[in-house]
C-alpha cells in the first residue's frame, strides 16, 4: 500500500502532466468545448479548483467544512453551478487559482493522520482514499481537457490507483442506479505501460483484461467501452463495465 507522501508525490505528478496542457493557452483555447459539453477547459480546471479547495478545507478544519457544505449544498446541485461566483476568471486567473488550491491540497493532506476519516460529499473518506479521488479527478477531467486539444495525457502506472478505485467501488455503480449488488465479484487483471501487471479478485471467474488505462476511462466514463481493448469474459463483467462509475453523483451519461 502507497504512503500518503508517495500518493501525494503521484498526484503532484498528475497535476504537472495537466499544467503542461494548459499553460500555454490562449483565450480561444480556454474557451474550448470539451466532451462534457457544454462544459469548457476553463470549466473543467475552475471544477478541479473548487473542490480542490474543499478537500483541502476537509484536511485542515473538518468543522469548517460541513459547515460550508450546509451554507453551498444548493449551488452545487446544478452542471456548474459550483462555478458562478467565479465565472468572471479568465482562463490565466483560472489556472491560478487552481494551481494555489492544489498547493493547498498537498500541504493539508501532507500533515493528516492517513488513515483519518474526512467529511465529505457523502460518507466520510480515509485521507488516502481523498487524495487517490483527487487524482482521479485531475486525471479524469484533464483527459476532457486533452481530448478538446488533440493531446493526450501520458500513461504511467499511476493509474492503477485509479484502477483500484474503480475495482473497490463496484458495488457504488449497481447502487448507485437502484440495482441489486451481485453476489460475485470480476476479477480484473490489468497491463500497465511499464509492463507491471496487476490482479484483484483472482478467485473469480468472470474476468477483466486488458491495459490499465482502457479501464480507468471506462470507470471515470470518458471512453464507450466498445472503443477499448478490454477483454470481458462473464456476464456480470459486461454488465458492470457497462455501467461503472467510479465517481460520486447520480448516474453518469457516459460516452
Amino acid at each position: 500500500m502507497s504512503t500518503i507522501a508517495e500518493l501525494l508525490a503521484d498526484l503532484s505528478a498528475e497535476t504537472e502532466a495537466l499544467m503542461r496542457l494548459i499553460e500555454g493557452l490562449d483565450s480561444a483555447g480556454w474557451e474550448a468545448i470539451t466532451p462534457a459539453e457544454p462544459w469548457t477547459i476553463r470549466d473543467q480546471i475552475g471544477h478541479l479548483a473548487y473542490f480542490d479547495e474543499r478537500a483541502a478545507l476537509a484536511a485542515s478544519d473538518p468543522d469548517a467544512f460541513v459547515e460550508q457544505v450546509n451554507r453551498d449544498i444548493e449551488a452545487l446541485t446544478g452542471d456548474v453551478a459550483e462555478l458562478h461566483r467565479h465565472r468572471a476568471l479568465d482562463g490565466p486567473n483560472t489556472l491560478g487559482w487552481w494551481q494555489k488550491a492544489r498547493a493547498d491540497l498537498i500541504a493539508a493532506f501532507a500533515r493528516v493522520d492517513p488513515e483519518q476519516r474526512l467529511p465529505w460529499y457523502g460518507p466520510p473518506m480515509r485521507a488516502r482514499s481523498s487524495v487517490v479521488a483527487r487524482l482521479m479527478e485531475t486525471w479524469a477531467h484533464g483527459t476532457d481537457v486533452a481530448d478538446a486539444l488533440g493531446a493526450s495525457l501520458p500513461v504511467t502506472d499511476r493509474l492503477f490507483h485509479i484502477a483500484d478505485l474503480g475495482v473497490r467501488t463496484f458495488s457504488w455503480s449497481f447502487s448507485n442506479r437502484g440495482l441489486e449488488i451481485p453476489d460475485q465479484r470480476v476479477r480484473v487483471a490489468l497491463r500497465g505501460p511499464s509492463g507491471t501487471i496487476r490482479v484483484w479478485n483472482d478467485e473469480e471467474n468472470a474476468s477483466i483484461t486488458g491495459p490499465v488505462e482502457d479501464l480507468c476511462l471506462v470507470v471515470t466514463q470518458r471512453r464507450n467501452l466498445a472503443d477499448t481493448h478490454l477483454v470481458m469474459e462473464g456476464g456480470l463483467a459486461r454488465r458492470w463495465m457497462e455501467i461503472a462509475q467510479v465517481f460520486a453523483g447520480p448516474p453518469g451519461p457516459g460516452r
